[in-house]
């Protein structure tokens, strides 16, 4: 099986290489079928590090130069220079660079997974955005951290990959408070759902509009559910919902081309 990584056309510089990878093409068995990407997992190591090596094969990088962050929910985001090991993993959840051959990734199993990119000026980034990351500043931290390698708001271009539509995204009251605490208008995110006291919550949308707010040059939303489509994509709730002991995770990449 080969890889079908889903390409972006607001992307489509011949100067940058980047893929939000599916779970097809790698070599994970049973629930972890088959590109996984999450060293996170329970899945074997040795079979994560090949899917890994496959996508670095995929983007033109090298396997020691596809670097992913150590996510932990968080607002942060950084700007590197180098590959990075394992055990050096920054804590952050958006990374930015203006390294050719250096490619970005994040995981994702419903969290939004974004890719962003000023190829005029060569300056490139990812960034890993839950409901928790979007509302505490995530995307206007990679945005403020490529502008600080050379990035112009005007020349950005932010793709948000496959994550968990509203439809799939019920939410409880205590939920719906929380966001909305932080800024009234957020509750505008938040459509009744068929069970009583409970919302819908559209986290891409969110994402969107957090993104938009930054002035960037360009936003595109790819509209991949990663809940309702199981042969393309991962997801931390379906699996939750079926009792399932563990779930694969995506992973979506971007690089300057050497």
């Amino acid at each position: 099986m080969t890889l079908r990584p889903i390409s972006a056309p607001a992307l489509g510089d011949p100067r940058i290489a980047h893929g939000f990878f599916t779970r097809e093409g790698g070599v994970s068995t049973g629930i972890y079928a088959s590109l996984n990407g999450g060293i996170g997992s329970r899945d074997a190591r040795e079979s994560v590090i090949e899917n890994r090596r496959r996508m670095a094969e995929a983007l033109g990088v090298a396997a020691d130069h596809l670097v992913l962050p150590h996510l932990v929910h968080s607002p942060d985001a950084v700007a590197i220079s180098a590959p990075f090991g394992h055990e050096d993993r920054p804590r952050c959840d958006g990374l930015a660079t203006r390294t050719p051959g250096l490619a970005l990734a994040v995981t994702g199993a419903d969290c939004g997974i974004v890719l962003l990119a000023d190829a005029e000026a060569g300056v490139v980034g990812a960034c890993h955005s839950g409901w928790k990351g979007a509302v505490f500043g995530v995307l206007e931290s990679t945005v403020e951290a490529m502008l600080g390698l050379g990035a112009t708001r005007a020349g950005i271009a932010a793709v948000l990959g496959p994550t968990i539509a509203a439809a799939s995204y019920e939410v409880g009251p205590e939920f719906r408070a929380r966001v909305a605490e932080r800024d009234a208008t957020y509750e505008a995110f938040f459509a009744p759902s068929p069970r009583a006291g409970h919302h819908r919550f559209d986290l891409p949308g969110f994402i969107c509009h957090r993104l938009r707010g930054t002035g960037i040059g360009r936003v595109v939303d790819l509209a991949l559910d990663t809940y309702a489509d199981e042969a393309r994509f991962f997801s931390y709730r379906r699996a939750t919902h079926r009792g399932e002991p563990d779930y694969g995770r995506l992973v979506g990449a971007i690089a300057l081309k050497g």
